[in-house]
C-alpha cells in the first residue's frame, strides 16, 4: 500500500489529451468498450492512493466538453504545443502550490493507480531523485522487436542510462531474440514520469537534442542534459494506443479483462 510520508507535498496528475494527434486523429476521443479512451485513462488514474489531483489538459472543445461529462477537471491548452511534458508545464504553473507533477498519458486507457503510486514513491522518499519513470521486464519477441515499444537500460541503483525503440541491451551470445530474453532481463519503458517541480520547468525550457529527435523519445533530452532518472520496476502492465491498429487491439483487450471480471466475480459467488 502507498502511504505519503509526514509533510506530505502536494502532487499533482496531469493527463494531456491531445486531439489533432498525427497518427490517430481524434485519439481522446475513440470508444473502447462504450467509454472514450480519456475516460478510461482518467479513471484509472482517480485510483491512485498519492494524487491530490488530477487535471486534463486539452487542446480542444469537443475533448473538453467529453471530460466535463464524466466530471474531471480540464484545462485548455494551445494547440501548437510541441510535447505532452510541454503542455504539463502549462498547467503546472497554474497550481504554484504542487510540489509534484505525474505526467500521465492520455493513450494509456488500461493505467493503474498502483502504478502511478509506484513511480512517485522515490521523489518521496529520497530527497536526491527529481524525476522517475517506470519499466517492466519485456517477455515477448513481439515487444522487444516493436519499434513503438521503448526500451530502457539502468545502472545498479536504477537509474537510467539510455533509452531506446530498437533492442538494447543487444545480447551477443544470443542466436534469436527468444534467447536473448532468455539470458538477459530486458525493459520495457512505460512511459509516466514524476517531476518535481523546478526539474518539470528546467526540462520543458531546454531546447531538443539530436538523440531525442532521432529516436523521437523526448527522455533522451533530459539524458543529455544530465538529468538523473529514477526507474521503477514494475510488475503491471499497460498499452499505448498510438494507430488504428493498435485502437483495435486495446477494443480486444478491454473485452478479455472484462470477461475475465465477470468469471472472477462469478467464481467468488459460487
Amino acid at each position: 500500500m502507498s502511504v505519503k510520508p509526514n509533510n506530505s507535498p502536494f502532487i499533482l496528475g496531469v493527463i494531456p489529451a491531445r486531439f489533432a494527434s498525427s497518427r490517430l486523429m481524434g485519439k481522446p476521443l475513440a470508444n473502447i468498450g462504450g467509454k472514450p479512451m480519456i475516460q478510461h485513462t482518467y479513471e484509472g488514474a482517480s485510483r491512485s492512493k498519492l494524487l491530490n489531483k488530477i487535471i486534463i489538459a486539452v487542446d480542444d472543445s469537443k475533448v473538453a466538453d467529453v471530460c466535463k461529462s464524466f466530471g474531471a477537471a480540464v484545462m485548455m491548452t494551445p494547440k501548437e504545443v510541441q510535447t505532452g511534458s510541454d503542455r504539463i508545464a502549462i498547467v503546472a504553473k497554474e497550481f504554484p502550490r504542487a510540489d509534484i507533477i505525474v505526467n500521465i498519458q492520455g493513450d494509456e486507457p488500461f493505467i493503474k493507480g498502483m502504478m502511478i503510486d509506484q513511480a512517485i514513491e522515490p521523489l518521496l522518499f529520497d530527497p536526491k531523485v527529481n524525476v522517475s519513470t517506470l519499466a517492466r521486464k519485456i517477455i515477448s519477441v513481439e515487444e522487444l522487436t516493436s519499434p513503438s515499444i521503448p526500451k530502457v537500460v539502468f545502472d545498479y541503483e536504477n537509474f537510467a542510462l539510455y533509452f531506446s525503440r530498437s533492442p538494447i541491451p543487444f545480447v551477443r551470445d544470443a542466436k534469436d531474440e527468444n534467447e536473448a530474453l532468455e539470458l538477459a532481463e530486458i525493459y520495457k519503458h512505460i512511459g509516466l514520469y514524476a517531476f518535481r517541480r523546478e526539474s518539470l520547468f528546467r526540462f520543458t525550457s531546454l531546447e531538443q537534442t539530436d538523440l531525442e529527435k532521432w529516436e523521437k523519445l523526448e527522455q533522451l533530452r533530459m539524458l543529455e542534459y544530465g538529468f538523473k532518472i529514477k526507474v521503477v520496476v514494475t510488475e503491471y502492465d499497460t498499452f499505448s494506443v498510438d494507430t488504428p491498429d493498435d485502437l483495435k487491439l486495446a477494443r480486444r483487450l478491454y473485452l478479455n479483462l472484462k470477461k475475465k471480471k465477470l468469471k472472477n466475480e462469478n467464481t467468488k459467488k459460487s
